[in-house]
């Protein structure tokens, strides 16, 4: 288990080194001068030569993302054109508004999607199954904004159960804040439940027709024991990988959710940053979404061996 960890653990340095190029490389590649555009048309050439200067952008390439990511090492994103604080503190603060939206929805999600798959699974061509397999499939087929359209016009407008525009952080007032959260979280859960049941219910299709199955079920085991302790734990182990694909791209931004509903997350940050020009901000959020991105897909590979022990042995 040791060797496994510090391969996946080495494996992951260069990726975020890559990463780390890439989007130095692009910053670089967008048109025009970062300084003349931060400072606007109405610059003077000593004050764009002067944040030039300041940022670095007066040297040699190299010596330019040595400096960046010497910085970016210590913590130092650099500091926000549009709102005058330092990057990191900005998208940590932003962070924590998407990770409470989109690990909420993920847990639920999954916990709705596996035992509907798995009962799909058992019960192949019945009544349940076609529910459930036309179900996921109209979900899968709903755009994310849409989805979250409806809720505000249902939920929202028509019955006036909840809020439409507006967000309470959690820390100022728990439960008005859980309040606002409850249509972004219904929504993503909605979307992202479609895809989960149809890749349970495939795993569990391909469980089912092993021979220790067959064996178990010989052995007069009821059928509750046999999903229980034979089918979900061989089952779950590609949904596993899926929900950590899932919960990385849905942290890395979702920006259209929370435009939707107006949340301060990270994607509303990002597109804002980008209309303002902000580039240490686009720097920094690019920075930071790919490495929550590998991250949690690090974490799901060391945690892969609980449910398949031949990764491992492999």
């Amino acid at each position: 288990m040791l060797g496994f960890t510090l391969k996946r653990l080495l494996t992951a340095l260069p990726t975020l080194l890559l990463v780390a190029v890439a989007v130095f490389a692009l910053v670089r590649a967008v048109p025009g001068d970062p300084a003349s555009l931060m400072l606007g048309d109405m610059a003077t050439e000593a004050s764009v030569a002067d944040l030039r200067a300041q940022m670095g952008l007066d040297q040699p390439i190299v010596a330019q993302f040595a400096r960046w990511l010497g910085r970016v090492l210590g913590g130092d994103l650099g500091q926000s054109i549009q709102y005058a604080v330092p990057v990191l503190p900005l998208l940590l603060e932003r962070f924590m508004v998407t990770a409470a939206v989109v690990v909420a929805a993920v847990a639920i999600a999954a916990l709705i999607a596996v035992p509907a798959g798995l009962l799909a699974a058992w019960r192949q061509g019945s009544a349940w199954d076609l529910g459930v397999v036309a179900t996921a499939t109209l979900l899968m087929s709903i755009p994310s904004f849409w989805m979250g359209l409806l809720l505000l016009l249902g939920l929202g407008l028509k019955l006036g159960w909840l809020p439409v525009v507006g967000y309470v952080s959690l820390s100022a007032d728990l439960k008005a804040g859980l309040v606002y959260l409850v249509m972004p979280v219904l929504t993503l859960v909605l979307v992202e439940s479609g895809v989960l049941i149809r890749m349970a219910r495939a795993a569990a299709l391909e469980v089912l027709r092993l021979d220790y199955v067959a064996h178990a079920r010989a052995k007069g085991l009821p059928e509750p024991l046999v999903l229980a302790r034979h089918v979900l734990p061989n089952a779950f182990a590609p949904t596993w990988t899926l929900i950590g694909l899932v919960l990385g791209n849905l942290l890395g931004g979702i920006a259209v959710v929370e435009t939707v509903f107006t949340l301060p997350g990270l994607g509303r940050l990002l597109v804002g940053a980008i209309f303002a020009r902000d580039y240490p901000v686009i720097q920094g959020c690019m920075l930071f979404i790919t490495f929550v991105y590998v991250m949690v897909n690090l974490v799901v590979d060391l945690l892969y061996p609980l449910f398949d022990p031949r990764v491992v042995a492999e």
